[in-house]
């Protein structure tokens, strides 16, 4: 390996801390999996330029749809990054931006079309920003988008040495007719919810507060393997279980994301004025991960609802008549659905029973 340049050698820009001879080694080591998120079976002829462009292109085709409309959503991992630069794994990264939003257009029925990416470190680490992409990449292939873009930042002076932050925009489509906006909501429908697989993208910070000074890396019986591990859980998608539940001919009226705000502010953006959600906090075991934290922390319910996700992911809304129905679409599909609650006259949620 030849060594680095001395000053003397370097550029200007790379005296200031600035090093594009990474950022080149970065797009080569990610290069071919953004290809195959490019070429997918359901994207061929869609995308049409490579990696390293001014702007990526994209044609899309709308063939079926009456009034084809563009859904986009741009969102962050948070403090979840500092959990992954503390471990040295950066792939799950790409998972949790791609997913969460793919989450977020879905609960208008959007299906996704191509996602955008930034990182950005003080210092580029070309492996940690090809693993990252990597995993986007994957994330991609596994909801049907294609990777068409993005942006490596190297940031001396506004990131902290060693930290990095990610942001990813995804852009879908939903026709008109299929949008699903919460207003046929009315008091008496199902909700049904699945689960997570773990904090998905929020409430790390709390969960870095809390679990302060305990082993990361032990491995714990209760949680399956180590703290560290069930932290970097990545966040998962529900694009299948929607599909599910579409091909059963089911009615879905309204479907909630569980994200920043728990389900406290998520469910509550797709009600219509006098509809409120009712919870039935005993109809599911709360995860061990959360209830370290809820425990250690001393978190009450509220703030813990208000946090978390507690072990909810996603929430389908159903006419009562098609509980029986959609929970066994669910089941079909492989997913592990129960009925959380019910929507009732009133406005907000209100949680019924104990942790």
């Amino acid at each position: 390996m030849a060594n680095d340049p001395s000053p003397a050698q370097q550029s200007a820009y790379q005296q200031s801390g600035v090093d594009i001879e990474a950022g080149h080694r970065a797009v080569a080591l990610m290069k071919d999996a953004v290809a195959r998120s490019q070429h997918a079976p359901g994207l061929r002829g869609q995308v049409l330029s490579g990696l390293g462009g001014f702007g990526g292109l994209f044609r899309p085709g709308f063939a079926g749809l009456q009034d084809p409309v563009l859904v986009a959503s741009t969102d962050g991992v948070g403090t979840k990054t500092k959990v992954a630069a503390l471990a040295g794994v950066y792939g799950g990264l790409g998972h949790d931006i791609v997913n969460h939003c793919t989450n977020d257009l879905l609960v208008q029925g959007a299906r996704p079309l191509f996602f955008l990416d930034y990182i950005a470190m003080s210092k580029l680490i070309p492996e940690a920003v090809a693993e990252f992409v990597k995993g986007a990449a994957l994330a991609c292939e596994g909801v049907g988008a294609a990777l068409l873009g993005g942006e490596t930042a190297e940031m001396p002076g506004v990131y902290v040495e060693g930290e990095l932050d990610i942001v990813g925009t995804l852009v879908g489509v939903v026709d008109r007719p299929a949008l699903v906006t919460g207003e046929r909501l009315e008091a008496g429908d199902a909700v049904i919810a699945l689960p997570s697989t773990g904090l998905h993208t929020n409430g790390y910070s709390l969960a870095r507060r809390v679990l302060e000074g305990l082993d990361w890396q032990e491995v714990r019986p209760d949680l399956g393997g180590s703290l560290q591990d069930a932290l970097l859980t990545p966040h998962r998608s529900y694009l299948a279980a929607f599909e599910a539940l579409l091909s059963a001919g089911l009615d879905i009226r309204g479907m909630a994301h569980i994200t920043g705000g728990g389900l406290i502010d998520n469910p509550p953006r797709i009600f219509p004025d006098g509809l409120g959600m009712q919870v039935d906090v005993e109809s599911w075991t709360l995860p061990p991960l959360f209830r370290l934290i809820v425990e250690r922390g001393q978190v009450s319910q509220h703030d813990a609802f208000h946090a978390l996700n507690m072990g909810v992911g996603f929430l389908f809304m159903v006419p009562a008549a098609q509980l029986a129905p959609a929970l066994e679409a669910l089941r079909a599909a492989g997913e592990q659905p129960w009925q959380l609650g019910q929507m009732v006259p009133g406005q907000g949620v209100q949680l019924s029973g104990g942790l």
